[in-house]
């Protein structure tokens, strides 16, 4: 196994939802991604956002399956499980 290739997929797996919160939060809402985070902290949607936005991590999970890149999917899955943890104490 290849822990550089894993740590890289956690890498690009956080980036990824990162990116997809902030797609999410531009395309379907009103609220701005860099000064609205605490206000939807304290409205309870943070986690619902969070969550919705790590979508975009299946698209890149299956794109290195199907380059045979299964270290760095093993990544992707273990930063989708960071997430998670995560997206509870919200």
């Amino acid at each position: 196994m290849k822990y550089k290739d894993i740590i890289l997929g956690v890498f690009i797996g956080i980036v990824t939802a990162i990116i997809g919160i902030f797609v999410f939060l531009k395309a379907f809402t009103f609220y701005d991604p860099f000064t609205d985070l605490q206000f939807l902290k304290q409205q309870g949607v943070l986690g619902k956002i969070v969550t919705l936005g790590a979508i975009l991590n299946l698209a890149v999970f299956f794109i290195l399956l199907k380059k045979g890149k299964e270290s760095i999917a093993r990544g992707i899955i273990l930063s989708m499980v960071i997430l998670t943890i995560f997206t509870l104490f919200l």
